[in-house]
């Protein structure tokens, strides 16, 4: 890891973990927490859970594993430039969507109606539950036992109702100071991750086209570059490399943007980062190709009617799962039975979320088909 720069979060100015450990040896603090999240079988479950299609559809779309392990990247690369802590961006990126359901925003949304007259279900909220409660692999606590600050940038936001649920670690959200900026770096890393892959899955998928996002002013311009320097190139190829190039307008332009906003803050330790205005960010030019972008893909990729019709079927199948465990606890498995007799619908909502997309499908049969299963 490179010098880290006196505003970086680093294990001697770490609020810590909530159970006391021994250092460890021969990594830092961040290591060990990005370790306990790969080994962490929530993160195994991500290769089976989706992005924007259902896990079925195709082996060369995007998972939530793979979409994590390209934030991650993208988020060191930025972080190695600013003199922040790659380590532990890495282990909040890793760890970023470990409380997402099966289905993508369809489940959660899903999931979230179900769980109205229960406190509600946000994924940021689960995420954490996940590493502070969910894992059972060590014998001292329950949990992953992060470090507060990789804690702190898993919860990206969080509703005002849920706010005294976080104890300490809302304590920013009651008070209005920023998370570390390693945190506010790998919120970004997913908006740049999400954007340009959902345009590369789009494309490979057939539900949209060069054609409509000749239309996008980030993307045409990239395109006639390619364009104009490989002439010759078949389109697949063609694609990957306009993305790239997105990518690397993008990661440029906060990095300049940012040390810009750093340096105008005059921000010299962490208490100055919790105490300044949002820090990372993009130019003004950029934001607004972002946003022109984010919207395109809402309304010709989220919103065509091919996905509006998987997640017309996610939310039924996670509505139908949710009901029949509700009505009937047996149904669920002996620990999560045990589990509601202590924390209720919390139970079922654990349960639900910790599944994969097929483990979801097939639970559905199990329930609602005669057909052995």
């Amino acid at each position: 890891m490179s010098q880290l720069v006196a505003y970086a979060v680093s294990s001697n100015n770490s609020r810590g973990r909530a159970i006391h450990e021994e250092p460890p040896v021969g990594r830092s603090e961040f290591q060990r927490d990005r370790d306990r999240i790969i080994h962490s079988a929530a993160f195994r479950r991500l290769e089976y859970k989706t992005q924007v299609f259902v896990n079925h559809e195709g082996d060369l779309f995007r998972t939530r594993l793979t979409h994590s392990l390209e934030v991650a990247q993208i988020g060191r690369s930025i972080a190695r430039n600013l003199g922040l802590n790659e380590d532990l961006v890495e282990a909040i990126t890793l760890a970023h969507d470990l409380g997402h359901t099966p289905f993508g925003h369809a489940g959660q949304d899903a999931l979230n109606e179900c769980m109205r007259d229960y406190g509600g279900f946000e994924h940021n909220l689960q995420s954490l539950r996940v590493v502070d409660v969910l894992e059972e692999r060590y014998a001292a606590f329950d949990g992953l036992n992060l470090c507060y600050e990789t804690r702190e940038g898993i919860m990206k936001h969080v509703t005002r109702k849920n706010i005294p649920k976080l104890g300490a670690l809302g304590e920013r959200f009651v008070q209005h100071k920023r998370p570390s900026l390693e945190a506010q770096l790998a919120n970004f890393a997913d908006e740049i991750a999400y954007n340009n892959h959902d345009v590369d899955d789009g494309l490979r998928s057939g539900l949209i086209t060069l054609q409509q996002l000749q239309e996008i002013s980030i993307f045409s311009r990239h395109l006639k570059q390619v364009q104009d320097r490989y002439p010759q190139l078949p389109e697949r190829r063609m694609v990957y490399e306009t993305v790239r190039n997105m990518i690397n307008t993008l990661v440029t332009d906060l990095i300049r943007q940012s040390t810009s906003n750093i340096q105008d803050a005059a921000v010299e330790n962490l208490s100055d980062v919790h105490a300044a205005p949002p820090l990372i960010g993009f130019s003004q030019q950029i934001k607004k190709e972002q946003q022109e972008l984010k919207k395109f893909l809402f309304d010709n990729l989220y919103r065509h009617f091919r996905v509006v019709r998987m997640s017309n079927k996610a939310r039924h199948t996670i509505e139908r799962l949710f009901a029949a465990f509700s009505a009937e606890v047996q149904l669920l498995p002996v620990k999560y039975q045990k589990k509601f007799e202590h924390e209720g619908h919390q139970a079922i909502a654990d349960y639900i979320a910790g599944m994969t997309d097929r483990y979801a499908i097939k639970e559905y049969q199990r329930l609602f088909t005669i057909a052995e299963g």
